[in-house]
């Protein structure tokens, strides 16, 4: 293992640079491997792409007939690009993407061949999937599962094949990925909110869910990451001491970027280009070989599947700058992990963005409708928001100084609290002519003209409004952005289908105005979800109390945050709004509480493979060169050699101790994963990991880590963290 660690150092120090040259403009390159308008408009007849314009902008259905017009037309202008196979591309519940290639290629009566490709393949194929994951929807041996078409996320052309975003449900109609609920939640918030939108525009006959999302990730050497059987196997590195030099200086963060890294993100910023991702922003992030980017906002369901085709692309192009990325939380002990901030908004399609208070935030109605809504939902549902938020990966990064706590609470700011406290003084439920201006009409009222941003941001926040948009910092960066924003559509979706009915109410029983009516059930909901905001350091313990005292919840790991996914205030939400049934709702909370002991199990693993198989063998050998070194000192000194041995003679006790140590909690370990192997109960079997398993992660890691200070670097088995970290 030595020789294996000074092998990929001497490697990743010989690396000669991929020069990438940029020829084109980006905006000549954006979206030419991507089905869009310009390209339908060549390929496809002015009917077919009327048709298939009018199913991605309103929904209407797309015939076989249309289909198979508009499947001749997508088969030329891949091939145009040089595919030679198509695939439906969809997102399982494993979190990463799914495809199967099938070739144009088909042979014809006459013994010759020729490139076929039908409106029926197009529209849906049967993968035999039956090994991915389903929840207890479909019995082992049934392998049927359908993919269809989702025409509003454009295909595109991914090296050589046509990828055909889809979604994929069960012969008997469950989704069985994350696309199928997100378009439903899509479909009810567009319905919910444009009710509520009419009171302010009547114009307004959809509203669109926005999402911008930030990607963090780290870059390691692929042959230093190689070396490491953690970072291969579990995502993170299991052992490895601190080095001296983190990130305590803070010069990594928004430095330069390094030109190794430089070339990368040029890279992959060009494929994205082609591929109709917009992204804008890269730079370097807190912790050491820590890096962002982010695209421009875009409605939520491409913005999705942007995302999860991002990360297949950053994978592949790394391997050509001989990179590995690493999308885990928590890869580095010591140095902050890594998240995805979803900035979530909502625009309707006259142009105007729901969540945009202008500069005089007291005088806009609509803008205070949705925001106050909004904050309402996320209070109601705030244990569902962290349920869809935890995993085994996230867990070590919530809470930890570097990310939102596991309470969650909602940050607005000192100017938009101002508002809604003055708001909440209104006694009598009605507004005066006066205050009916400063909320209607552009002139100066009690809240003074800024010319900044509305809110400051706090990053210690879970949920966070920043300016024209709510930013969920807590998605971790291995997550499918498609589950907490189905989640956040749903909660409120239900919130303003509630709102509507309480306005209508005093409109017809109370014969209440209308701005009247919406002014007082705004000022009752501030009043009942004041305890969810909060503007102060999560990190501390005060606040913990603090929100205890609120009633607000702190589940700490992701058994206990799970729970919520299937109380019967879920399933109730999810039934009423057909985003999933209880069937599909059981599913998944039975996928990712499998999945969190599946996860430990796997580290625990790897954890005791590393420390008796790697760790203690090298400090054996090291020990006994001291113990030589002791006899040879015996040899000259006679009777004195205690005192010239005495630093040696204190090594081998303590490795002595170390090992000792490991060996006795590595067999405590395995001893308490047997245990949790028998059980039968997936919720048991994860409670189980993580309090009876998980524990020992940690001590002994502690004694490895400190023989790691105590081997001579040369024979030390594992890359360390000053060369995965500093490595460029």
């Amino acid at each position: 293992m030595a020789t294996l660690r000074f092998n990929a150092l001497k490697e990743s120090l010989n690396r000669t640079p991929v020069k990438i040259q940029e020829d084109e403009r980006r905006s000549d390159l954006f979206g030419s491997n991507v089905f869009n308008q310009k390209a339908m408009r060549q390929y496809l007849t002015k009917d077919s792409f009327e048709g298939l314009k009018s199913a991605i902008e309103s929904g209407t259905k797309i015939d076989r007939s249309l289909a198979e017009n508009i499947s001749t037309g997508m088969k030329e202008w891949a091939i145009s690009k040089g595919a030679t196979h198509y695939t439906h591309w969809f997102q399982p519940l494993t979190g990463s993407t799914a495809e199967k290639h099938d070739a144009f290629f088909e042979t014809i009566e006459d013994g010759g061949a020729m490139e076929k490709f039908s409106g029926s393949q197009l529209v849906q194929q049967e993968p035999d999937a039956s090994s991915l994951p389903h929840g207890g929807i479909r019995n082992t041996f049934e392998a049927r599962g359908y993919t269809a078409w989702d025409p509003s996320s454009p295909a595109f052309v991914w090296g050589p094949t046509l990828c055909i975003p889809t979604i994929f449900v069960s012969y008997t109609g469950e989704a069985l990925d994350y696309k199928t609920p997100l378009l439903r939640s899509v479909s009810a918030l567009d319905k919910a909110a444009t009710d509520v939108a009419k009171y302010f525009d009547k114009k307004t006959n959809k509203v669109i869910t926005t999402l911008g999302w930030e990607q963090e990730y780290f870059l390691v050497d692929s042959a230093l990451a190689s070396s490491r059987p953690d970072l291969m196997m579990s995502g993170r590195t299991l052992i490895g001491h601190s080095p001296a030099k983190g990130q305590q200086l803070d010069d990594h963060y928004f430095g330069s970027i390094p030109s190794r890294v430089l070339n990368y993100m040029r890279d992959l910023e060009k494929e994205c280009m082609l591929l109709g991702i917009p992204v804008k922003t890269r730079h370097n992030e807190v912790a050491p070989n820590q890096f962002e980017l982010a695209p421009i906002f875009e409605e939520v369901n491409l913005a999705v599947d942007h995302n999860s085709l991002l990360m297949d692309v950053m994978d592949k192009i790394a391997e050509r700058h001989h990179f590995k990325v690493l999308f885990h939380e928590k890869p580095f002990q010591g140095v902050n992990g890594s998240g995805k901030h979803n900035n979530w908004s909502l625009a309707t399609d006259t142009g105007a963005n729901l969540l945009s208070p202008g500069k005089t935030p007291m005088k806009n109605m609509r803008f205070l409708t949705f925001f106050i809504n909004t904050i309402k939902a996320f209070y109601e549902n705030e244990e569902i928001i962290r349920a869809t938020i935890a995993s085994a990966s996230n867990d070590h990064r919530l809470g930890a100084n570097e990310a939102p706590p596991a309470v969650m609470s909602v940050f607005i700011g000192s100017q938009l609290t101002k508002v809604l406290d003055e708001l909440e003084k209104v006694t009598d439920g009605k507004l005066s002519p006066q205050e009916k201006t400063e909320l209607k009409l552009n002139v100066v009222g009690k809240i003074p003209e800024i010319l900044l941003d509305n809110t400051d941001r706090n990053r210690t926040s879970p949920f966070a409004f920043t300016g024209n948009k709510f930013e969920l910092r807590a998605v971790g960066s291995t997550a499918n952005c498609a589950d907490p924003m189905t989640v956040l559509n749903a909660i409120v979706t239900k919130q303003l289908k509630e709102f509507k009915i309480e306005v209508d109410s005093l409109i017809s029983d109370n014969k209440m105005k209308k701005d009247d009516a919406i002014f007082n059930v705004l000022r009752e909901y501030i009043k009942s979800s004041k305890k969810i905001r909060f503007e102060g350091d999560g990190y501390g313990e005060a606040w913990e109390k603090e929100a205890k005292k609120r009633g607000l919840s702190n589940f700490r790991t992701t058994p206990e945050a799970l729970k919520a996914k299937i109380s019967k205030k879920a399933i109730d939400l999810f039934g009423e709004l057909n985003i999933m049934n209880e069937r599909e709702v059981k599913a998944r909370y039975e996928i990712e509480i499998e999945d969190y002991s599946k996860h430990i199990q796997i580290e625990g693993r790897v954890l005791g493979d590393i420390a008796r198989n790697h760790i203690i063998p090298t400090a054996i050998k090291y020990q006994n060169v001291l113990i030589k070194n002791v006899k040879g000192l015996k040899e000259i000194y006679g009777s004195n050699f205690k005192d010239q041995a005495k630093q040696q003679i204190s090594i081998i006790e303590a490795i002595s101790e170390h090992i000792e140590k490991i060996n006795e909690e590595v067999e405590l370990m395995i001893e308490e994963r047997k245990k949790a192997n028998v059980l039968e109960d997936p919720t048991e079997k994860a409670f189980a990991y993580c309090n009876q398993v998980k524990p020992y992660f940690d001590d002994i890691r502690y004694h490895c880590d400190k023989l790691e200070l105590l081997v001579d670097n040369e024979i030390w088995p594992m890359t360390k963290y000053r060369e995965l970290l500093f490595t460029k």
